[in-house]
């Protein structure tokens, strides 16, 4: 089977400080992968690097087997989505606008959205809590409104692959199982590929398979969750001591 996702003998670098150093990394569809590290790390440049939206130091990329170069931007925003850590507005424009947007990769240079369309810029509002502001402004959301519009796009875009950086910045704790469980549906039901930078590893633990750990010196670990996502390797990745609490089959990870 093909990946949805490798790469290669990846070294990504922020000006002379490495953020990994021969990443080998393969998500398959239907995989859920947070990524995980401390402030600095380096987290969202790795995963923009992994998005083709900025080159890599050595080592490469592949989409389901073929690279950003050979896919062309078009063809690679049809197969996977990209969720920036903030987002920006350049121009006003409405909540159904802005998910409609997700469509853009789909249609032809001259086309426009069709009530199809429409339909499933609206379907997918109505799943993140929108349903009713399609004619609001941007500018009039609050930070968690705009975040959540922010995912109804990605679900309007339809990938088959889905980058996230910071999914669950400006969400409140209900809305960040929400959008949680939708990505885990998508997986299950869809077999997406998702891949997550993440600040709890105990949510890590509970909605994801596998695990990305960057140290922050270019160093790196990967696995199951069960194994990498342990108090021995968090303590160590954050710097602090971290105890494990086991509660109805979830695993949490505290401060002590």
């Amino acid at each position: 089977m093909t990946a949805l996702l490798q790469a290669s003998y990846l070294t990504v670098r922020i000006g002379d400080r490495e953020v990994c150093r021969d990443l080998e990394l393969q998500l398959q569809p239907g995989e859920r992968l947070a990524i995980l590290g401390r402030n600095g790390a380096g987290k969202s440049t790795l995963l923009s690097t992994l998005a083709g939206l900025r080159p890599a130091q050595g080592g490469e990329v592949r989409l389901q087997g073929r690279s950003y170069g050979e896919l062309g931007p078009r063809a690679a925003a049809r197969q996977r989505g990209w969720m920036a850590q903030t987002q920006a507005d350049a121009f006003a424009s409405s909540v159904l606008e802005t998910a409609l947007a997700g469509r853009h990769p789909h249609l032809g240079r001259w086309d426009w959205e069709s009530g199809a369309d429409a339909e499933l810029a609206r379907a997918a509002l109505a799943r993140v809590g929108l349903a009713g502001m399609e004619q609001r402004e941007t500018p009039s959301l609050s930070g968690g409104e705009r975040q959540r519009l922010a995912i109804a796009t990605l679900l309007t875009q339809a990938p088959d692959l889905y980058l996230l950086d910071e999914p669950l910045a400006h969400l409140d704790l209900s809305h960040q199982i929400t959008a949680l469980e939708l990505f885990a549906g998508l997986a299950r039901e869809r077999g997406a590929g998702v891949v997550m930078v993440l600040h709890d590893p105990g949510l890590a633990a509970r909605y994801c398979d596998r695990a990305l750990l960057l140290q922050g010196d270019g160093t790196w670990e990967s696995g199951p969750v069960a194994e990498i996502l342990t108090a021995a390797h968090l303590s160590h990745l954050y710097g602090h001591p971290l105890r494990e609490v086991e509660d109805g089959g979830s695993r949490w990870f505290i401060p002590c």
